[in-house]
């Protein structure tokens, strides 16, 4: 059974960055697509980006040019860059994988933004 590990959460103040890492085991990320979500207190849980099987990469439109997705096959991780991070950023930030009819998510990692 595979399984994801978010880590790289914490408290930042406006303006700074964070990176987080999304750890696999059990399974080749490579061979998955593989994406991070969010969800803010009293919102939906929303998409924030993806790395298909074959590598391509996708950010929500309201989050390009701020936040950057990549993958390291070597380590089986998946990150997530995160840069001029402001208050409405703060959220439960999730990892997702999926392949055909097998989904996987990990157990969140928060994210916090505030002077």
């Amino acid at each position: 059974q595979g399984q994801l590990v978010e880590s790289g959460g914490g408290l930042v103040q406006p303006g700074g960055s964070l990176r987080l890492q999304c750890a696999a085991s059990g399974f080749n990320i490579s061979t998955y697509a593989v994406a991070w979500h969010r969800q803010a207190p009293g919102k939906e849980r929303e998409f924030v980006a993806v790395v298909s099987e074959i590598g391509s990469t996708t950010v929500t439109d309201s989050l390009k040019g701020r936040f950057t997705v990549s993958r390291d096959k070597t380590k089986n991780t998946l990150y997530l860059q995160m840069n001029v991070l402001k208050p409405e950023d703060t959220a439960m930030y999730y990892c997702y994988a999926v392949r055909g009819d097998t989904t996987l998510w990990g157990q969140g990692t928060q994210v916090t933004v505030s002077s």
